[in-house]
């Protein structure tokens, strides 16, 4: 067999292992660890929308939420070994293209090229939560402020910021505008879930899709008016995004409704972590 044989034996081995078993189970593992993730959020945002504002409703209020429990460093570990498996599961559709008809097209790779950097980071610093030598990556709202003050320190710094302000608008309104269409079918295994299941599936789907890009479009709103009043501090992370909500003319019931529509879309990472096709 020659030397060109055997490479092509090889990668085909290579891919074959990267859609088996193992790239499922780590898919599985990340889905779930997303999940409580935004479990925990959600239910700390609704402790603040009910007057109990102590805890931050962010990772690292989840993070310390978890630290607190029983067995909580075991815990820390697991989520943030599922969450470098859904960094490595989002690294092997890249190498070689994920499911469905068009997994291997130049723009699903690129996203999830961005969804495993993405992933990567947040592994870490679970991680380094986890051993006690970080703290989760730090406040969000605190990350938020200190990278917009940066960015609007370079060269064309506001139009820089306001740009990825509106870049996060956009991503929002597609995030909401997808669970709306309940375009997250295409990736389930439809076939094996009772039709009970299914409408269950949707409702956490389209509720908790919708929530989170609510979310990120508030956040993304927030970056454009730091940089039209060149004041880092109008940033804001996950945690402060969360509470100008209750300070809107509907008060603390609209941040009982987000918040429990990012409850939703944390069930709905677990049933993702059942029925996803990889």
């Amino acid at each position: 067999m020659d030397t060109s044989a055997l490479a092509r034996n090889g990668r085909i081995e290579v891919e074959r292992a990267a859609r088996g078993s193992v790239t499922k189970g780590a898919a599985k593992a990340g889905l779930a660890a997303r999940g409580v993730i935004y479990l925990l959020v959600g239910l700390l945002a609704l402790q603040i929308a009910f007057g109990d504002g102590r805890q931050q409703a962010d990772r690292q209020g989840a993070l310390e939420e978890i630290s607190h429990k029983p067995f909580g460093a075991v815990l820390l570990w697991a989520l943030g070994i599922g969450l470098v498996g859904m960094a490595l599961w989002r690294l092997s559709e890249v190498v070689f293209g994920g499911a469905g008809a068009d997994g291997c097209s130049a723009k699903k790779r690129l996203l999830a090229l961005g969804r495993c950097a993405f992933y990567s980071f947040v592994a870490y610093s679970v991680l380094a939560f986890a051993a006690g030598s970080g703290s989760g990556g730090g406040s969000g709202d605190e990350q938020s402020r200190d990278v917009t003050a940066r960015a609007l320190e370079l060269p064309a710094g506001q139009w820089i910021v306001g740009a990825g302000g509106a870049g996060i608008i956009v991503a929002g309104v597609w995030i909401g505008a997808r669970a709306v269409m309940r375009s997250y079918r295409k990736h389930l295994r439809l076939g094996e879930m009772s039709p009970r299941m299914r409408r269950l599936v949707d409702i956490t789907g389209v509720g908790g899709g919708a929530a989170r890009g609510v979310v990120f479009a508030a956040a993304g709103a927030f970056a454009v008016r730091a940089a039209v009043e060149y004041q880092p501090d109008e940033a804001k992370g996950l945690d402060d995004t969360l509470r100008s909500f209750a300070g809107t003319p509907v008060g603390p019931g609209l941040l009982a409704c987000v918040a429990a529509g990012l409850v939703l879309f944390g069930l709905f990472s677990f049933a993702m972590a059942r029925w996803r096709k990889v």
